[in-house]
């Protein structure tokens, strides 16, 4: 592979990743008002005021991309219920990562890989071995429900099963069983822990694994919460702001407050 082509495949994959990034834009309708952020609710669609792409507000509190217009189109039909919020709410909000294809709507492939694949629950990818297994999954029109997903993308999925059998998936199950993009991700609230004039409040907590931990910032001065091996931490949280951590192993997290080491805490992940 000569230097100029190796350049022309990072510059390709890269840009691949800006857009997943970017997200796509959609033709939101103008509003005269912007909502308040204080009633914006786990499961809305939201939008900023300066730029177009659409984010879905998940129960664990952070901001999921749509990285293309084909993904936004298998869980909705329209943009009449994204929800316009200021630039500065939308920026308080963490990124969580990209959405992923309703289940059962669509089989997908990349060009790197000549495989397809049926979608599963939580972008669980399987592949369809043969012509004969898509009619039998997805009818005689299988080869017209194949959308090609950029090499950016595809690492929002991950590699399930084969499926052996007409037995072995159905697509109308997978989609009837993905209520909602936060139901398919398994997305749950994050417990809260309120860092006051006193210190932590609570001081432990404990929470399942893949749960996340919100503290905010109720008290007059800026503090934060460090963990005590430095491996995870808010950074610096003014008053009134807040930040979520979440805990995908389990075990014991203790943390201390940068601006007062008196003040320390616990998270017991089970």
């Amino acid at each position: 592979m000569t230097f100029s082509t190796a350049l022309q495949k990072f510059t390709i994959g890269f840009i691949a990743l800006l857009m997943a990034f970017a997200g796509f834009t959609a033709a939101v309708p103008q509003v005269d008002a912007l909502e308040d952020f204080s009633s914006i609710e786990s499961g809305d669609l939201i939008v900023g005021e300066s730029f177009t792409a659409v984010y879905y507000y998940g129960a664990d509190g952070f901001r999921y991309v749509f990285p293309n217009s084909k993904t936004y189109f298998t869980w909705y039909d329209d943009f009449d219920g994204v929800r316009s919020i200021s630039d500065s709410d939308m920026g308080s909000i963490q990124i969580g990562g990209n959405v992923t294809y309703k289940p059962g709507i669509k089989m997908i492939k990349i060009n790197s890989d000549p495989k397809t694949y049926a979608i599963d629950a939580g972008g669980v990818l399987r592949h369809v071995g043969s012509e004969d297994l898509a009619v039998d999954l997805y009818g005689d029109a299988w080869n017209t429900m194949i959308d090609d997903v950029a090499d950016g993308f595809f690492t929002n999925y991950s590699i399930g099963d084969e499926i052996a059998d007409s037995a072995d998936y159905s697509a109308a199950d997978a989609e009837e069983a993905a209520d909602g993009i936060s139901d398919d991700k398994g997305l749950v609230a994050p417990e809260d822990i309120s860092i006051t004039d006193d210190g932590y409040e609570p001081i432990d907590l404990t929470i399942d694994v893949g749960q996340g931990v919100r503290f905010t910032n109720d008290s007059s001065d800026k503090h934060n919460a460090t963990s005590d091996d430095l491996s995870w931490g808010t950074g610096t949280l003014q008053p009134g702001e807040d930040y979520i951590t979440s805990f995908y192993e389990a075990g014991t997290y203790t943390f201390f407050d940068g601006y007062d080491s008196t003040n320390t805490g616990a998270i017991y992940v089970e």
